[in-house]
């Protein structure tokens, strides 16, 4: 397994920054999502070796991550914090933290020089790091998570103040990462950030594991939460008619623009009810529309059942 956590709990004193978290992961792609003080950081922390758990147990690679200098050598952490050496040149700071790793200064230049490469910084990796822009610091920060050819690559919050251009190019890096065949965990409070590298995702809040999987995973825990379809419709007053007839819907409403509004937990028996409405000529349906897949549906749905609300 690329990850396993079993009751994995942190408390700084009396405060819980991760609490009773159990999960298993496979190689691959996988995103944590969470507010801003979700326990994030120290989910990463815990995973990385630099904090033990209080309780429970965390193993990354089948080892335990604590003062382990086997797994430092298997995986690639990017920090959120920068922690940079301003007044040293790109290359040099990645190659220093590459001979960290063990390796002798001959191959930790080749590394490194390599790892510029990829993140496109070759042309500017003489140049001092205090000259570098946000984006062309994060990238290198990105090439020394990097360099020595990590299994496992973590990042904590890499798209984290950068603009549009950067975020692109950040990405692009990552998804060539993916397509590799290497594994990835990638936090962020931006949903559409994990939802342009991976559909597998956890979701934070409060220090809790809220839920992991696809995205049609969480979907599937989502019955009992109303969802929202709008569709134009022929005959719209004697549909809804029907439909509450049916008991197919929680609600339903004609806008001022003639258009169908409903809210349904059966959305597979609506639909089912519309093929068969179709299909039989008893309405002209021009449009239907319901809330897309994206994981800002899944967040948003499984934030109000955390909160007690629907």
């Amino acid at each position: 397994m690329l990850l396993e956590l079993n009751n994995a709990t942190r408390l700084y004193g009396t405060v819980i920054g991760v609490n009773d978290i159990s999960l298993s992961l496979e190689n691959g792609a996988h995103g944590l999502l969470g507010p801003n003080g979700a326990g994030k950081s120290t989910l990463l922390n815990l995973i990385t070796g630099q904090l033990s758990p209080t309780l429970g147990s965390v193993r990354v690679l089948g080892l335990q991550p604590r003062s382990s200098h086997e797994l430092l050598r298997r995986i690639g952490f990017l920090p959120g914090s920068e922690g940079m050496y301003a007044d040293v040149s790109a290359i040099e700071w990645v190659a220093y933290l590459t001979r960290l790793q063990g390796f002798n200064a001959g191959d930790a230049k080749r590394l490194a020089v390599q790892a510029m490469e990829r993140v496109q910084l070759t042309d500017h990796m003489h140049r001092k790091i205090l000259s570098f822009s946000r984006g062309m610091r994060q990238r290198t920060r990105l090439a020394q998570a990097i360099a020595h050819e990590p299994e496992f690559l973590i990042l904590d919050e890499p798209f984290s103040g950068l603009d549009p251009i950067a975020r692109h190019s950040m990405t692009t890096l990552l998804q060539h990462w993916i397509a590799e065949g290497r594994s990835l965990l990638v936090s962020s409070h931006v949903l559409y950030e994990i939802e342009s590298l991976t559909r597998s995702f956890m979701l934070l809040s409060g220090g809790r594991l809220l839920a992991s999987g696809t995205a049609g995973d969480i979907h599937t825990l989502l019955t009992d939460v109303p969802s929202e379809v709008r569709m134009r419709v022929d005959k719209p007053r004697l549909m809804a008619a029907e439909l509450i007839r049916e008991e197919l819907v929680d609600s339903v409403q004609i806008t001022d623009d003639g258009e169908l509004k409903i809210t349904t937990t059966m959305s597979n028996q609506l639909s089912r009810f519309l093929g068969q409405a179709v299909t039989e000529d008893r309405y002209l349906v021009t449009e239907v529309r319901a809330a897309d897949d994206s994981l800002q549906d899944v967040f948003n749905s499984l934030m109000k059942i955390h909160r007690g609300g629907k």
